[in-house]
């Protein structure tokens, strides 16, 4: 059976692209290999009437939805492999089955990669953060620190001045700062350090203080953290999309690549900011260009 389009990604993109797709009677296949970057969050805010809803309970109830639609079947595994045969994309599942596709859609998401920290990961997601915008109003006039170790910071300290007037900027060791900018953050009583710092301490995933290697200690109630962001999947490198200078796949407004019939959305492809209303959305416009597409085709 030649399907409409294979999506890849079982996130809020992947997951909001199947829905359109399968309103618009297109015969689709979702790959969700559930390994989600919001795994470590216990709440997702900024999604109206779903704010502060568990991401799993969040997917539990779209898969749901996507249930009342006999076109879209859900493969509850990995793809390891895809590429183009004559007119139609070959997706490889995990347990070996082939499907083609006419359209691909890549909602596959990406990675943080969190500064080499002794003890980071038992608070991020908890009480450490990548994204004010998501978990600031849960910090909100707490004494907060920003751990950034690249040229991200002074425009992150400006955003999390917003939720809290008690800011601390940890650089562990790199000097990322122009004397303009550390004369802004003075003013603006923004406390910076450039000590290397020696590892995160605190109980129950609440962080409580910053130990340094020269023996100093800052405490602090939570904060947030610029990660680095990879492609979470090989594919689009594989079918030879064209990156962006921030290392997202390029589209335009529907969602379409530089490959015909390749088409990306999500955090895979806008980078940031990363919330489940704006995947979501992204999600829907790149299911609308792909039946936009396929009507196009057919008439």
């Amino acid at each position: 059976m030649l399907l409409d389009c294979v999506i890849i990604g079982g996130g809020p993109s992947g997951l909001n692209a199947s829905l359109v797709l399968g309103r618009a009677r297109k015969k689709v296949i979702l790959f969700d290999e559930n390994k989600p970057r919001n795994a470590v969050t216990h709440e997702s805010h900024g999604f109206i009437t779903r704010d502060g809803i568990k991401p799993s309970e969040f997917k539990r109830i779209a898969r749901e939805d996507l249930m009342n639609y006999p076109d879209i079947t859900m493969e509850n595994q990995r793809v390891t492999d895809i590429k183009k045969e004559n007119d139609a994309f070959v997706v490889r599942a995990e347990d070996g089955r082939r499907f083609r596709s006419r359209k691909v859609l890549l909602a596959t998401g990406l990675k943080d990669e969190l500064p080499a920290i002794e003890g980071i990961h038992q608070f991020y997601g908890k009480t450490l953060f990548s994204c004010p915008f998501c978990d600031g109003w849960e910090l909100r006039d707490r004494p907060l620190v920003l751990i950034s170790e690249d040229n991200r910071a002074f425009h992150m300290a400006k955003m999390i001045s917003n939720w809290s007037n008690n800011l601390a900027v940890c650089t562990n060791g790199n000097l990322i700062f122009s004397e303009e900018q550390k004369e802004i953050l003075i003013r603006k009583q923004i406390r910076v350090f450039d000590d290397e710092i020696a590892a995160l301490e605190g109980e129950s995933g609440r962080l409580a203080k910053i130990k340094f290697r020269n023996g100093n200690e800052l405490f602090r109630a939570g904060g947030f953290v610029t990660t680095g962001l990879t492609q979470a999947a090989p594919f689009a490198e594989v079918l030879g999309c064209k990156m962006n200078n921030m290392g997202g796949i390029e589209t335009d407004t529907l969602g379409r690549t530089n490959i015909e019939g390749v088409y990306a959305s999500g955090d895979n492809s806008i980078l940031a900011p990363s919330q489940l209303i704006i995947a979501a959305s992204e999600g829907s416009k790149a299911a609308i260009g792909i039946v936009h597409d396929l009507v196009n085709e057919d008439f």
